[in-house]
């Protein structure tokens, strides 16, 4: 069973983010900043972060580049979530090795679809 890491400090979408991927036969673990994410990649290991750009603590690009920077984390994956219409974030992101990115609102369609194209479950 993938697991998934979804970082993100707003309650609403990390629930609704953790009830569509558990129903989707994901191992879930939940992170509320970017602090707590780095601790939760080492301990819980998981094979894809869902990582919110705007964050307390530590943002979504310091967290993808503390990874990027880990040889041992090279294979896991990594989908930022923005709002909308954010290019300049988008192009940052994937520079720092973001795999992919999910502007907010998203679809969970979408979502979904492009999380399984990331692990390579399509």
């Amino acid at each position: 069973m993938k697991k998934i890491l979804i970082v993100d400090d707003e309650a609403n979408i990390v629930i609704s983010l953790e009830f569509l991927m558990k129903k989707e036969g994901f191992h879930v673990a939940v992170a509320n900043d970017g602090e707590e994410a780095l601790e939760l990649i080492a301990s819980f290991a998981p094979d894809l972060v869902l990582l919110d750009v705007m964050m307390p603590k530590k943002s979504g690009y310091e967290v993808c580049e503390a990874v990027r920077r880990n040889p041992e984390r090279a294979g896991l994956k990594i989908v930022m979530l923005t709002a909308k219409g954010r290019e300049t974030e988008i192009a940052k992101g994937l520079a720092l090795g973001a795999d992919a990115y999910i502007t907010k609102p998203f679809s969970t369609k979408d979502l979904v679809a492009k999380v399984r194209s990331v692990l390579g479950d399509a």
